[in-house]
């Protein structure tokens, strides 16, 4: 073998592996295509909770609806105060920054398209890159996202949060 040969399986072979490293970063936007970040039919991940303050309160969050309006998604025990719950299956995140104020927003990272995994320390959390969402309003707590996590609309009717 040659010089040049070894040379061009070389960097044909890490072409290779950077291509099938860089699928697991996909996008799941309806499309059928889906992330390696994705865990199986789970329905909600509590997470712990975490300290922010919010100035402002209430029980709702507006934005897109990628889900049915109407469907109950949780009770409100069921989100921590200071921290969050995800609901994979959804693709949503409901947040209580602060006592009895929810907040909703999307699990998709806004920087390459995965499910965010945890709420922890004031943040929503994505395993891919780092990305990290404030708990009260969605916005880029630390990149490399540079857009906030949309939010979406939730209804909070007594102890039941529901979806719209």
């Amino acid at each position: 073998m040659t010089d040049g040969s070894t040379r061009r399986t070389m960097l044909t072979t890490g072409t290779a592996a950077l291509a099938a490293t860089c699928v697991g970063c996909g996008n799941n936007n309806g499309n059928g295509s889906s992330s390696s970040s994705e865990t199986p039919a789970s329905s909600a991940t509590p997470a712990s909770p975490a300290t922010s303050a919010s100035p402002t309160a209430g029980s709702s969050a507006s934005g897109s609806a990628s889900a049915a309006a109407g469907k109950a998604l949780a009770q409100t025990s069921d989100i921590p105060e200071g921290g969050g719950t995800i609901f994979k299956d959804q693709k949503i995140v409901v947040t209580q920054p602060t006592a009895g104020e929810f907040k909703a927003f999307s699990a998709i990272c806004t920087h390459m398209g995965c499910t965010v995994d945890k709420v922890a320390d004031g943040t929503i959390d994505c395993p891919c890159h780092g990305s990290k969402y404030h708990i009260a309003d969605g916005s880029v707590a630390h990149g490399p996202a540079t857009r906030p996590l949309p939010a979406e609309t939730i209804t909070v009717s007594g102890n039941s949060i529901t979806m719209g």
